[in-house]
């Protein structure tokens, strides 16, 4: 059976930049190659595919892959100068009081939890800026300036300061959010199962910035969050009784 392509936000013969579903991995399994990711739909669709960062399998948004060595080498040293800048909406868990928030908190591998991070003097420094862009009864809807990118980084911020994504089973309380949560009067059909409103990281990779490693231009991707992460927004805006939005202006 034939694989679907990819959403293509930009491309080049250098470079591409995808809307990654949630769901799908960033690179190949390394029990099963034969399981989608994004390496291996962009080179179905392109011919070849370098890995320059990853995102986890149930965050959605933009993603860089090259497409040659030489783009490949220059967008690394990129990441690793900070030159790319990376933005992501988060639905966290409980208000944020704060307007901004600038995370400097070490993440290291969490020796109990195998494929875990946990915060760590420890550890690697790792920088995070929260910014707050609509509130809700029980939720908050940010922005996250990636400023260092390790492993799981959004999430262990989020958790460490006390607001851990809305849906995340590793660092925080919840597999799935449920309307049943925030409704009140919620009723179901006799014999009816509720369908969740999201049940994956809430957690989207909605804009990257970087410049273009042949011509040094400055390029900016957006991509709109999923059908399930703006459902969950309405959800919360409807049922959570909103607050006054912190920005006047909209996150694109």
């Amino acid at each position: 059976m034939k694989r679907s392509p990819l959403p293509v936000l930009f491309s080049d013969e250098h470079l591409v930049v995808v809307n990654k579903p949630a769901g799908l991995l960033a690179i190949p399994d390394r029990y099963d190659v034969n399981l989608p990711s994004v390496k291996s739909l962009v080179r179905d669709q392109f011919g070849s595919a370098f890995t320059v960062h990853r995102l986890d399998k149930d965050t959605s948004g933009v993603m860089i892959m090259a497409l040659t060595p030489e783009a490949h080498k220059a967008l690394n040293e990129q990441f690793e100068k900070h030159i790319v800048t990376k933005t992501y909406l988060a639905i966290v868990s409980g208000i944020v009081d704060r307007d901004e928030i600038k995370i400097d908190i070490p993440i290291a591998s969490d020796t109990r939890r195998k494929g875990l991070m946990k915060p760590s003097a420890k550890g690697k420094e790792a920088h995070t800026i929260m910014r707050v862009v609509e509130r809700f009864r029980l939720a908050t809807l940010v922005e996250c300036d990636l400023i260092t990118g390790r492993q799981h980084q959004i999430r262990v911020h989020c958790s460490a300061v006390g607001h851990p994504l809305l849906v995340d089973p590793d660092y925080g309380k919840n597999r799935q959010f449920l309307l049943s949560t925030i409704k009140r009067r919620y009723n179901l059909a006799k014999g009816a199962e509720e369908r969740p409103v999201i049940e994956r990281l809430t957690l989207h990779a909605g804009r990257v910035s970087f410049d273009h490693p042949v011509s040094g231009e400055r390029i900016t991707v957006t991509a709109e969050p999923p059908k399930d992460f703006s459902a969950a927004i309405q959800v919360l805006r409807k049922y959570a009784a909103p607050y006054a939005s912190a920005f006047d202006a909209e996150f694109f």
